[in-house]
């Protein structure tokens, strides 16, 4: 067997058995992922799954960044590069070469999700290694030119009740056109994710603002024309579905300048030539920015700093953007946000989701701080890892002082579709052991604990992200 029934519960007897029956309550309601960055093409047109490797091995950065790690080239694995320079393309060499290091694996989330998806779909239970290479990927490629392979099918079958795609202002939406010109009735969201025009570090910023300018048919010339703009496309993005929008800077930083400073700092980040704090001060006035819009439109915010994004500078250069060389930084989330919060922290109207990478922050920061501002939330502290042990220590450091419900349940970020089922049982596992302790310890009632179970695997996403 590659998955064990009681996998991820408490080794002890009486425990484990209150978290079987906690478990029992939330393993098959349905999945809202409203943190995703799978790809809306996908839903759009149902074609099959390509093979294999272009389906757990290729687009998936926790895979292949693993692999790198232990000196498998990038190319070898056919991930794309930038300037069309040829790669590996046969996928049953990609395929044996993933199979060949899957020791590597062994520990990691990222084992637990491909065992899962290796069990749930294709009924494989022998674990995969480069001798059997050959085999399982005949049986999952079989399996993947079936009907009932295809996206929207794989969607019914994970019971996913709502689901978030990331695009940004720039996009046209045409896949999410074509779902809902389609008629099928599984629902794909969008989120505005802003960072190519708000982000003067991003390349291509000035021309971006351009285009962004003439999507939304407003003169970005002023910052009052490139706020315009903003609110236009998030008109454009929430007629789309969207409820909410996502920013991933490098810190926390935010501001709150006068109008005659912010346009002083626009010019300058506008005109190029832009310099470190110039770039730091207009992300973090941006931010302030998007939550006096959000006021407006009700989309909710994001924020997840605290990452050193494409480390590697030479993987930047030759594959491009988000390659697993993402790497966290200490956050200082308490002085970052307080001009934020001066202006907006008290607005009930207001949702702000903070993640982050900088487990240091939970208890001393993150949960003060969400346990009493009404405009603030934590999103699952682990969403870069979706670790159990992350897990754990998010609700250990996290619940004494802000709860349960100023955080929004489980979101998932994941690339590889079949890997959403999997992060999301592990969640409820996790949370469910945690609880049954709560329940043992007789610091909470197991009606109690099975109506938290149900809210932090289900309602507080869908209620948090207003789907």
């Amino acid at each position: 067997m590659l998955l064990h029934e009681d996998r991820l519960f408490p080794a002890d007897p009486a425990t484990r058995a209150v978290a079987r029956r906690l478990y029992g309550e939330v393993r098959d309601l349905p999945i809202v992922s409203p943190h995703g960055h799978t790809d809306p093409a996908w839903y759009a047109q149902n074609e099959p799954f390509p093979d294999p490797a272009k389906l757990f091995v290729v687009p998936d950065h926790y895979v292949f960044r693993m692999l790198y790690s232990q000196g498998v080239a990038l190319e070898d694995l056919g991930v794309p590069t930038v300037d069309g320079t040829a790669v590996e393309t046969d996928p049953r060499a990609i395929w044996r070469r993933f199979a060949a290091h899957y020791h590597l694996f062994r520990g990691t989330p990222t084992r637990m999700w491909l065992d899962h998806a290796f069990a749930t779909l294709f009924d494989i239970e022998e674990r995969l290694t480069a001798a059997n290479a050959d085999a399982l990927y005949d049986r999952i490629a079989g399996r993947l030119a079936e009907p009932a392979y295809r996206p929207r099918a794989l969607f019914e079958r994970f019971n996913i009740e709502v689901i978030a795609t990331t695009e940004s202002p720039l996009d046209d939406l045409r896949h999410h056109n074509a779902i809902r010109e389609s008629g099928w009735t599984g629902r794909v969201v969008t989120a505005y994710r802003p960072d190519p025009v708000v982000d003067p570090d991003f390349a291509g910023f000035r021309d971006n603002i351009e285009a962004l300018g003439a999507l939304a048919g407003t003169d970005v010339s002023t910052f009052a024309g490139y706020l315009e703009a903003h609110r236009v496309r998030r008109a454009f993005f929430k007629a789309h579905g969207a409820t909410s929008t996502d920013h991933g800077h490098p810190t926390a930083a935010t501001a709150d300048l006068s109008p005659v400073e912010a346009e002083a700092l626009y010019h300058r980040v506008r005109g190029g030539q832009v310099s470190a704090s110039d770039a730091e001060l207009f992300r973090a006035q941006m931010l302030t920015e998007m939550a006096a819009m959000s006021l407006d439109d009700g989309l909710v915010i994001q924020i997840h700093p605290g990452s050193f994004r494409n480390h590697n500078a030479r993987l930047m250069t030759r594959f491009g953007r988000d390659k697993g060389a993402d790497v966290p930084t200490a956050t200082n989330y308490v002085a970052a946000l307080k001009p934020l919060l001066d202006r907006f922290g008290n607005e009930r109207a207001l949702t702000i989701i903070l993640f982050t990478l900088d487990e240091t922050a939970y208890s001393r920061e993150l949960a003060p701080l969400a346990g009493h501002y009404p405009a603030l939330r934590l999103g699952p502290a682990w969403w870069f890892y979706d670790s159990p042990e992350g897990m754990r220590r998010y609700r250990e450091l996290v619940t004494e002082t802000a709860g349960f419900y100023n955080t929004v349940g489980f979101n998932d970020d994941t690339r590889a579709f079949p890997s959403i089922p999997a992060r999301h049982d592990v969640a409820r596992r996790v949370d469910c052991g945690y609880l049954a302790e709560l329940v043992v310890t007789h610091r909470l009632d197991e009606d109690e604990a099975a109506e938290v179970a149900h809210d932090l695997a289900y309602r507080l996403a869908k209620e948090a992200y207003r789907l």
